[in-house]
């Protein structure tokens, strides 16, 4: 059987492609292995095999991947050959369901495939995943949200993570596991004090037009007062004590 390779350029390093006349067989990081090295790692996989190098035969594929690392492609449509054990098949299939941009632990996987108690069985098998990226063993994380084991490195998965994130969600949202943390420690621009959530924009909010009434009825009675002290003034002036208390300060005034 004929199986073609080429190696691509990526962001996250040189990757090594395989494929078969059924699909793509392997897609490995390099790291600093030789072409020789990767293809020897292979020997014995498929009786009578032999190797050759063919950007032509593997051009979709290279096409698809290119356009992943751009973000113009949240899902592959690749013809795929892995080879594997049914239970790893499983598995692998049950990566490719979890959706661009978010990410399930091993226990989610365990319950996808109605096996919850397999959990460390599953973690084997995605250690074992032929084809990275494009079958998503990047997107497994811990219970508790750590990043765990990679067979890429855990710098290569954060970066995939972050470069999903970025692409699934609008621009801006920040770095995925330091976001939350941000969103409770940054201070709003320029104000010193800390930026309200959207829910507490929204109480203060609430909080001011409640208070918007009282504050007119306290204006009200202000007005009120001032008026009514205006009255008692004018009718103390028309009384008879007013008007003598008005001739007396006449006659000083005359007097200096």
């Amino acid at each position: 059987m004929k199986l073609a390779y080429h190696v691509m350029s990526s962001p996250v390093g040189l990757l090594f492609l395989a494929g078969t006349p059924r699909g793509l067989r392997h897609l490995e990081f390099m790291d600093r292995k030789s072409l020789k090295r990767m293809i020897g790692a292979h020997d014995g996989e498929i009786a009578d095999a032999v190797w050759e190098p063919s950007l032509l035969g593997l051009k979709l594929y290279v096409d698809q991947l290119d356009e992943y690392f751009r973000g113009d492609r949240t899902r592959f449509t690749l013809p795929l050959d892995p080879a594997g054990t049914p239970f790893q098949m499983q598995v692998w299939s049950a990566l490719c369901a979890i959706p661009y941009g978010e990410t399930r632990s091993y226990g989610d996987l365990a319950r996808a495939i109605s096996q919850p108690r397999a959990s460390r069985a599953i973690g084997l098998a995605n250690h074992e995943n032929p084809i990275a990226i494009v079958i998503p063993c990047h997107r497994v994380i811990g219970a508790g949200g750590a990043l765990v084991g990679y067979g890429g490195g855990l710098p290569r998965k954060r970066w995939l993570l972050e470069h999903e994130r970025r692409f699934a969600e609008p621009a801006g949202q920040g770095d995925l596991f330091a976001r939350a943390a941000g969103r409770r420690s940054r201070p709003a621009a320029g104000a010193g004090a800390p930026a309200r959530s959207p829910a507490g924009v929204a109480v203060a909010r609430a909080a001011s037009v409640a208070a918007a009434p009282a504050a007119r009825g306290t204006a009200a009675a202000r007005s009120a007062r001032r008026a009514s002290g205006r009255e008692t003034a004018r009718t103390a002036r028309s009384t008879p004590r007013g008007a003598a208390a008005r001739t007396r300060a006449g006659s000083r005034r005359r007097r200096s």
